[in-house]
């Protein structure tokens, strides 16, 4: 299959034309309606610093159902000592930095990071910090369209802290109505809670009456 090559105009190719590893398009721009019509088609950006933009939509998608949570009794134990507060959207932009700075290699460029700082200034991008006294430990980021919730990244200062944020945060999520939670590329650590490789297809298909 061809890597598609983006101009200004807003638009995305079919994402079952993506190649084997998932690569479906390059160039463009992160502005925020780009964004949205990206995540609604399953799409996400991802490349790293002095790499063109790149737009992936791989087959199969890990994704993780929220009734399909699966907290491991350790880690329920570190929750019921209340270690850490967690807190939705109270600073967003310092989980984001710091997802970006706690790691010697990372995707999230400087214009990656402005770029969903201005999608959470316009409602649809969302954190969830995991606190210790006052001190910013722990969290995550990620975006809310409709009953989607489509994972970014996540950060540890504290041991537990990124984990407890995202127990209590899929906790959150439910409440608010999200029935999916998207966690984009396969890693143990999250099929460890329960996520599941699911065919692009059928994750298509899900997106389309979820958001």
């Amino acid at each position: 299959m061809p890597v598609f090559l983006l101009s200004k105009e807003l638009y995305f190719p079919d994402p079952e034309l993506s190649e084997p590893n998932g690569l479906l398009a390059v160039g463009g721009d992160l502005r925020v309606e780009r964004l949205i019509l990206a995540y609604k088609n399953g799409i996400f950006p991802w490349y790293g610093v002095g790499e063109p933009i790149l737009w992936w939509c791989p087959d199969p998608r890990l994704v993780l159902f929220p009734e399909e949570l699966h907290v491991s009794r350790r880690l329920r134990r570190t929750i019921k000592q209340n270690k850490f507060r967690v807190s939705w959207d109270e600073a967003f932009v310092d989980v984001i930095t710091l997802c970006k700075n706690t790691r010697t290699e990372t995707w999230i460029t400087d214009e990656m990071r402005n770029a969903y700082i201005e999608l959470y200034k316009a409602g649809y991008a969302h954190s969830i910090e995991a606190w210790e006294e006052h001190n910013l430990v722990g969290g995550l980021y990620g975006v809310k369209i409709g009953k989607v919730f489509f994972g970014e990244s996540m950060f540890a200062l504290k041991k537990d802290a990124s984990k407890v944020a995202f127990v209590q945060g899929v906790d959150h999520l439910t409440k608010m109505g999200i029935r999916l939670i998207d966690c984009q590329v396969e890693t143990e650590h999250l099929k460890s809670f329960g996520a599941r490789l699911i065919p692009r297809q059928i994750f298509l298909t899900l997106l389309k009456k979820l958001t």
